[in-house]
């Protein structure tokens, strides 16, 4: 049956439980071969048709050609869902992803993934005199400092007003959202929910 196996891509991205699942090659290039094939029917057919007087080869070229778009908007999904989610993990986890998600990439994705990064860099960069970190607060903050608990041995860190705080593990500190948060997202600190 015609785009079965594109259709499978599709499925299978959706239910995947990863945050990001391996890129499957084989599927693609199956699905590839399927697109080649279809077309070389195609061209067979319609060097054929004028032997073909009831116009049955002209149908038949019609299912063979939706078949071939189908696959293409299947392929095309399959790609865009997926830089939907690298380019969401970019505003989640920053310019450097975790080895676990980039081992499941392919190589244009990951130089999609750095582009996108560059890009982004480049835009934050020009924004006012110093340039703004907009991955810093995605969601509005509820208040300019939160408390936070350290779960490593960090050491020392100095915040942007010159005071050095000493981050030892299970200690809590009541610090700027805008200091710490790089800090969270590298898994040193913990924000405390009251």
């Amino acid at each position: 049956m015609f785009c079965e196996k594109s259709l499978k891509l599709i499925k299978e991205l959706g239910r995947s439980q990863e945050a990001m699942p391996p890129f499957d090659d084989d599927g693609v290039r199956q699905v590839f071969e399927e697109m080649r094939g279809l077309y070389d029917q195609n061209v067979a057919a319609a060097n054929d048709s004028t032997a073909d007087p009831d116009g049955t080869a002209i149908s038949s070229i019609a299912i063979r050609h939706a078949a071939l778009e189908r696959n293409k908007r299947c392929l095309m999904a399959y790609v865009f869902n997926r830089s939907k989610k690298l380019r969401n993990m970019r505003w989640q986890f920053g310019s450097i992803l975790p080895p676990e998600i980039k081992a499941n990439l392919c190589e244009p994705e990951i130089q999609w993934f750095n582009s996108y990064s560059k890009c982004l860099a480049r835009y934050m960069k020009s924004i006012g005199g110093q340039g703004l970190n907009l991955a810093q607060d995605v969601k509005p903050p509820k208040s300019l400092y939160v408390e936070v608990r350290s779960l490593i041995d960090y050491g020392k860190f100095e915040l942007d007003n010159g005071e050095v705080v000493l981050l030892k593990k299970h200690s809590t500190h009541l610090m700027s959202r805008a200091q710490c948060e790089p800090l969270i997202i590298q898994g040193v600190l913990e924000q405390i929910n009251h």
